[in-house]
């Protein structure tokens, strides 16, 4: 998709530096997809001590086996 975005020289001139690319276009692609990556994990570890999950993934596995050597 094309779009026209008025961005700061010394922003693109870091962010070619930085990524080593040529090209504008992948230096800012790679940049968004970073921040989007850091953002997602951002909120992931914001939710740590929010849920209750069961530690029982051992038993379901054991489970799961004598179920399958059942058949």
């Amino acid at each position: 998709m094309r779009t026209t975005l008025n961005l700061d020289d010394s922003l693109i001139h870091d962010i070619l530096d930085c990524t080593r690319e040529q090209s504008k276009t992948k230096a800012i692609t790679i940049a968004l997809k970073d921040y989007l990556r850091r953002k997602n994990i951002e909120n992931i570890l914001s939710l740590q001590g929010n849920l209750d999950i069961e530690d029982n993934w051992k038993e379901l596995e054991q489970e799961e086996m004598r179920e399958y050597a059942s058949k």
